[in-house]
């Protein structure tokens, strides 16, 4: 019994401190008129694992930050983004779409999301193209492929941090005629 109430205060605790994440959607964006200064104070947690393969050429073995797998007897280099992956603003390269990166490195390492009404306009990652259930996208300044399931990976944030980020507060003591 002892056993059993620890383990449901320690569940409390940690419920407690962890984020309270919402999806970002559009209209979310709309109604805070977000500046880009705003935008890199924003801590970002992706929603849905991302998985990026690229099929790797005979005499090509450069891996940076990838797994080299053997698919269907082709060697394939995989980038796995596990979902609750924090991520941080990069820059827009035009009106509502994002570069995210999730790691350090090459400034080229970001994905781009934007709003798309099949989600709820939700900020979900975009693709160049989209080839039945395979898209591709531009990673570290290669094209990758992701599947169909990576297409509802989308941008999360912890609200309570950003009602924090908002909001601007001060006591005032009065004034006295003297």
């Amino acid at each position: 019994m002892r056993a059993l109430l620890l383990t449901v205060f320690a569940s409390l605790v940690l419920s407690a401190c962890s984020p309270s994440l919402s999806h970002f959607t559009q209209d979310l964006y709309d109604r805070q008129r977000w500046s880009e200064g705003d935008l890199k104070k924003i801590q970002f947690y992706l929603s849905d694992d991302i998985v990026l393969r690229r099929q790797l050429g005979g005499s090509s073995s450069e891996i940076i930050n990838g797994k080299v797998r053997m698919v269907n007897g082709r060697r394939v280099e995989e980038i796995v983004i596990p979902h609750g992956t924090p991520g941080v603003y990069m820059f827009s390269p035009k009106v509502n779409r994002l570069a995210v990166s999730f790691e350090d490195g090459s400034a080229e390492r970001y994905l781009m999301f934007g709003p798309s009404p099949k989600a709820g306009d939700r900020f979900v990652l975009l693709a160049k193209e989209w080839n039945r259930d395979q898209g591709i996208v531009s990673y570290d300044g290669r094209e990758y492929e992701i599947n169909y399931g990576s297409a509802f990976a989308g941008l999360m944030l912890d609200l309570r941090k950003i009602d924090e980020l908002n909001r601007n507060s001060r006591v005032v003591n009065g004034r006295r005629v003297n």
